[in-house]
């Protein structure tokens, strides 16, 4: 199987592991935001904030797994950047109206909800188009 990503298609195909920084930080971060959730500010929100950015940086990981196996490496890393992009936007919107008691960006919230159900459709389109043309 040959890599069709290499360093001349750009910093996201050539430098994988900034995704995975970008999961371990979003996966910290979900854990965190949990135990705010759990003890400093209760709310349910919060809690499913910090459930979705734990799970889609869980899920970008994944991605960047998949992504090394593929000759299409550089959309599977795609997909993953835009899960995270998704998780960290809806989280993050949701922790500062928590926080600071602020709706002034209100608007981001299905901003990032809108990319993360995306990019579990991009997932699965990937997937069946693999599989598409094995069979």
């Amino acid at each position: 199987m040959t890599d069709s990503c290499d360093t001349t298609k750009g910093a996201l195909c050539g430098a994988p592991f900034l995704i995975l920084a970008w999961a371990g930080l979003a996966g910290a971060a979900g854990v965190a935001l949990a135990a705010a959730a759990s003890h400093k500010y209760p709310s349910a929100s919060l809690a499913t904030a910090a459930t979705m950015l734990t799970l889609h940086a869980a899920g970008a990981v994944a991605l960047i797994a998949v992504a090394s196996r593929t000759a299409r490496s550089c959309l599977w890393q795609a997909v993953a950047a835009l899960m995270l992009a998704g998780a960290s936007i809806f989280s993050g919107q949701i922790a500062y109206h928590t926080i600071f008691d602020d709706a002034s960006f209100q608007m981001l919230t299905p901003i990032g909800g809108t990319l993360m159900i995306v990019s579990w459709l991009v997932v699965t389109l990937l997937a069946l188009v693999g599989a598409w043309r094995r069979g």
